[in-house]
């Protein structure tokens, strides 16, 4: 058998970040396993931000409720591991070295057939249909890694498709306008399914409205069917009285800050309501609500990782994802000194991100992170300087020493009163990732 370190040479090897979407291939691919995708019923998530967070309340709920769960979302943050997860665990070593030995000889016959072989992404995800074909599970939760239709997720055929926000974001691939992107989004929904959509922008629902009516599929929206009656700021958290298809559920305790969580939680309920038949004459037990949502975790959105001074990682990379984490940092966490370490993707809205941050940062160091298409500092630096103003930017050339340096002004600023003083990295999952492996104990 194949050792994980070789299975993770292997699939480096296919290129970590080369994307190429066709779908034939992973259909072939499919095909010669014997269509394990097919072997129990699946959550289906896309959306521009929110997807991994409310993939993982869906997860959490449904395992509350009893049953066996598998889990694919990315990118990961330590290892590829995370990506595949058994009944809310990374699924082993052992286990992913012996699925990848079960689909590698398959994958490579489909590579021989064709001009391009099967990318690092199509490859993790027939992984994954096949782990959880073999665990087996009782449904799979499955995150589209990007768009919808042309998305190798997307040969699974799901009975319920989950719509989070959409945004501008990756147009170089799914277009330029919020409309183009939600008809790419809108095409993970098929024949019959039961969609669970969050509240949406008139141009991002128009193409879901006409791909439910075309596919006959049943549409639950925010704000209509179900959505956050109220939250309250909690210790570690915050508590939740949520309107579900089935009702009213109160008390929930979420222990992830900011609205937006709130909106995933309320997404992930109806979810799980739709999946497990409830409705206008039927509740879920709340007592198995709030133990799901208790268990929840999030890494890398808003993950708090050290105190005095705090220091927070939030993968927000686009200007919808930074505008839910800067009302977070304003509401949640009322910082009077924030720094802010940044290094972002060089094909990333970048100055839509500064803009959002600055009024909440005193100070942005400015760094790269270990990603080929991250944005080189003196790039960064300069539109960060046209943003923030030269006095407030600092440029480093690594995250260690950004992150050291970060630590040092805040402290300095402080004037040795470190509450109320943090720092947040952020900028692109890739920069968290880093920062995690340097501070994560």
């Amino acid at each position: 058998m194949s050792t994980y370190e070789e299975v993770v040479a292997a699939l480096d090897g296919r290129g970590f970040t080369r994307m190429a979407f066709d779908m034939q291939k992973i259909r072939d691919l499919m095909d010669v396993l014997g269509s394990p995708q097919r072997a129990y019923p699946a959550i289906h998530l896309t959306g521009t931000n929110g997807k991994t967070s409310t993939a993982r309340m869906i997860d959490a709920l449904l395992r509350a409720h009893g049953l066996h769960t598998g889990r694919y979302t990315s990118p990961h943050l330590e290892t590829v591991r995370e990506r595949i997860s058994l009944d809310g665990e990374p699924i082993s070593e052992e286990r992913l070295a012996a699925t990848y030995d079960e689909v590698a000889p398959l994958a490579e016959l489909i590579d021989a057939r064709n001009s391009e072989p099967l990318t690092y992404f199509d490859m993790t995800t027939a992984m994954a249909y096949a782990a959880f074909a073999d665990a087996p599970v009782d449904i799979a939760v499955v995150e589209v890694g990007l768009g919808g239709e042309e998305d190798a997720t997307n040969v699974i055929d799901a009975g319920i498709a989950v719509m989070t926000p959409i945004g501008l974001d990756h147009t170089e691939w799914l277009g330029d306008t919020i409309e183009d992107i939600a008809w790419a989004k809108a095409g993970i929904i098929h024949k019959g399914a039961t969609v669970i959509s969050a509240l949406q922008t008139e141009e991002a629902m128009r193409p879901i409205l006409e791909r439910c009516a075309e596919m006959s599929a049943t549409l639950a929206r925010e704000g209509s069917e179900f959505g956050v009656i109220e939250r309250t700021q909690a210790v570690g958290g915050q508590v939740l009285r949520l309107q579900g298809l089935g009702g009213v559920y109160d008390e929930v305790f979420l222990p992830l800050f900011g609205a937006h969580q709130a909106q995933n939680a309320a997404i992930a309920l109806a979810a799980v309501e739709a999946f497990l038949g409830a409705g206008t004459d039927r509740q879920l037990e709340i007592d198995l609500v709030r133990e799901g949502f208790a268990q929840v975790d999030s890494p890398g959105r808003l993950e708090r990782v050290r105190s005095a001074p705090t220091i927070l990682l939030d993968g927000a990379h686009n200007p919808h994802g930074m505008a839910a984490t800067v009302s977070a940092l304003e509401e949640e966490f009322a910082f009077r000194h924030l720094v802010a370490v940044v290094a972002v993707l060089g094909d990333k809205d970048v100055s839509g991100l500064l803009d959002l941050l600055e009024p909440v940062a005193a100070r942005i160091v400015v760094t790269q992170n270990s990603s080929p298409r991250s944005m080189p500092v003196d790039e960064l630096a300069q539109l960060a300087t046209d943003i923030f103003g030269e006095d407030r930017v600092t440029v480093t050339q690594n995250m260690p020493d950004a992150i050291e340096e970060a630590v040092v002004i805040a402290e300095e600023d402080a004037s040795g009163e470190l509450s109320g003083v943090g720092v947040i990295i952020t900028g692109s999952v890739v920069t968290v990732a880093d920062a995690r492996k340097l501070l994560k104990r």
